[in-house]
């Protein structure tokens, strides 16, 4: 049972207007990257300390303390790239996030210096049981290392696809799939970058879950182009391709619409920590949804086009 019915839209006929909208994105988050001399890494790579502190008053009539209170006192004791954000707490707790890169050498401990401040500056809003919630010490030369690693992997996981795919269909099967994967992983980064968003370990595995999501929607429309170009011999490409991404447009939305609610109740319910993994997710399924049916698949057509015209083949039209 089709979620749609059987549908004629006319994708491939839009091809160029989704490319044109493509290329605008990502030269958009290109362009953001140059201006922010790359994306924003996270002390995951970059080397740095990052605390949850509850800072709810623990004596009577203590006043709340401030995001601008608790800069300035850092600011004042040397501490002066500390980003800081209220979260939200249960009980009406005031929890506190903390994130500080590493200086120099990290010979005076960063986490411990940050305590000894709050302590010092917010004595009625500590309590040394409960202050630390949750605590991530890295030293820069490992964030250097995992930033590589984070690179290789990504890499070897686009090559590991083009051969899988190579395998089960052709070699330009492979390229066009890594193609539309390029386009899910630069405009997730860009929209990150757009954002002001840090790039964590936690998003270059969000990032890897995209390529494998999209991948695994777009070998679904591959699998039924290979089918229907042996069923429709006579028929054009374009036409053939329309046809089967609309033979299987039902089974992509409804992938998607079932992942995307899921992953927004991750992102409007999963808390601090896994709030940006959950936004990557939730942009990677929007942009790999997209490019499973406007970028590869007509990347297909211009393909087989380009093919036909050197055969001589009237199969080209459309």
């Amino acid at each position: 049972m089709r979620f749609f019915g059987k549908t004629k839209i006319d994708f491939i006929g839009k091809r160029r207007i989704a490319f044109a909208i493509s290329i605008a994105v990502i030269l958009t988050g290109i362009v953001s990257l140059l201006i922010n001399a790359g994306p924003k890494y996270s002390i995951d790579f970059t080397g740095g300390v990052s605390m949850e502190l509850d800072l709810t008053p623990v004596k009577e009539g203590a006043d709340v303390v401030k995001v601008q209170d608790i800069r300035d006192a850092l600011t004042n004791a040397g501490v002066t790239e500390a980003e800081i954000q209220e979260i939200r707490g249960s009980e009406g707790k005031q929890l506190v996030l903390i994130k500080t890169k590493a200086v120099g050498d990290m010979k005076d401990k960063i986490s411990t210096k940050v305590i000894d401040v709050i302590k010092k500056q917010f004595p009625d809003n500590v309590d040394p049981a409960t202050l630390i919630r949750l605590q991530e010490e890295v030293g820069p030369k490992i964030g250097e290392e995992l930033k590589g690693k984070a690179i290789l992997a990504i890499f070897w996981a686009l090559l590991g696809i083009i051969i899988y795919i190579w395998w089960r269909f052709e070699f330009t099967f492979g390229l066009t799939a890594v193609a539309a994967l390029f386009h899910d992983i630069l405009i997730t980064v860009g929209i990150f970058s757009l954002l002001g968003k840090e790039i964590s370990l936690s998003i270059v595995a969000a990032l890897l879950t995209i390529v494998g999501y999209s991948l695994n929607d777009t070998i679904v429309v591959f699998d039924r182009i290979r089918e229907d170009l042996k069923l429709f011999r006579k028929e054009p490409y374009g036409s053939v391709i329309n046809h089967s991404i609309n033979e299987t447009l039902s089974r992509t939305i409804i992938t998607s619409l079932t992942t995307f609610i899921v992953v927004l109740s991750l992102y409007l319910f999963g808390g601090t920590v896994i709030h940006d993994f959950a936004f990557a997710l939730l942009v990677g399924v929007i942009v790999g949804t997209y490019s499973s049916i406007f970028v590869a698949s007509p990347l297909m057509v211009e393909h087989f086009n380009k093919k036909a015209k050197r055969v001589g083949t009237n199969r080209r039209k459309k």
